[in-house]
């Protein structure tokens, strides 16, 4: 198939591109720097440059390339875009990636019916944001918490509004856990080894990881087999801050991390930070691996955090 991916320069699209490539896939893959031409290139896609909040550039660049699919995965939380992570203003840090998935999502879909992209996969969220009441570890029938009254509910919103919009037209969204793998957690780490990344309370609150490869390869298939709906794409251990921030210091080579009372963090890092590590809850892949047949390379956090900083 030809397949557009939209943001193929970011931490998951670089991994992603190759493994279409390697499926007999032609690819196209956006990036908003030409310097990373050169870089998409070498993963084996026709790199194009595009702006993904201009409805023209999104435009010329679908009609160009005349996919069968659209994979839409720009963001724009790294440093060079973001800047320094800031989770007690998420309304702040992540308002050019709430653009991006509010605007950029009604570009796509746009040129995906102007030109006749008959399937689009985008991506959504399922780490610690399911809704905070019953059991620990949520399906896809489950509503998810979009911290209405806070600073973290325009982007939750956002993600919502993506899938409902996707899904209207008979797309599939992907609820990707929180990313680990090749430069997607550095600033954690680095956060750890000063010792600035805490823990709260108990740290009794949930959370879903997935490698970026297993995200990847789940991609593929959505893609491949064309599938319509919500999945969501985590690995196999839900778990606690208690357990997984513990863990991903000892594998950083940092000091066990410190604690701080609930009312210290709200005021510090804000009421996402408090909810995660409190009142989160995980995601349960189940579907996906059902309907889609995803087999993960690393089953748990337990192995992935360790591979990758061992």
């Amino acid at each position: 198939m030809r397949v557009f991916v939209a943001g193929g320069s970011g931490v998951l699209g670089r991994r992603l591109v190759p493994q279409l490539v390697a499926n007999g896939h032609e690819v196209t893959a956006t990036t908003t720097t030409e310097a990373k031409l050169g870089l998409l290139a070498q993963l084996g896609a026709d790199g194009v440059m595009m702006d993904g909040l201009d409805a023209t550039s999104v435009g010329e660049a679908v009609a160009a390339s005349r996919p069968d699919v659209i994979v839409h995965q720009m963001t724009a939380i790294s440093m060079t875009h973001a800047g320094k992570p800031d989770i007690k203003h998420p309304d702040r840090w992540f308002a050019q990636t709430n653009r991006l998935r509010a605007e950029g999502t009604d570009h796509l879909l746009a040129a995906a019916e102007t030109t006749g992209v008959p399937h689009v996969v985008a991506q959504g969220y399922a780490s610690w944001n399911g809704t905070p009441h019953g059991g620990w570890v949520k399906t896809e029938e489950d509503p998810l918490n979009l911290m209405e009254g806070t600073a973290s509910h325009a982007g939750l919103a956002v993600l919502q509004r993506v899938e409902d919009k996707v899904l209207a037209i008979g797309g599939a969204v992907l609820r990707y856990g929180a990313f680990y793998g090749p430069g997607a957690i550095d600033d954690q780490v680095t956060l750890l080894r000063k010792r600035q990344y805490p823990l709260v309370g108990r740290g009794s609150g949930y959370s879903s990881w997935v490698h970026l490869d297993d995200a990847a390869s789940a991609t593929v298939l959505a893609v491949e087999q064309k599938v319509t709906g919500v999945f969501n794409v985590v690995d196999d251990d839900p778990a606690p801050a208690s357990e997984w921030l513990p863990y991903l210091a000892e594998c950083a080579g940092a000091k066990p991390p410190r604690r701080v009372p609930v009312w210290l963090a709200r005021l510090l890092a804000g009421d996402q930070a408090v909810l995660m590590m409190t009142a989160g809850r995980g995601f349960s892949n189940s579907k996906a691996k059902r309907e889609l047949g995803w087999q993960l390379s690393y089953p748990s956090w337990r192995q992935g955090f360790r591979a990758e900083l061992g």
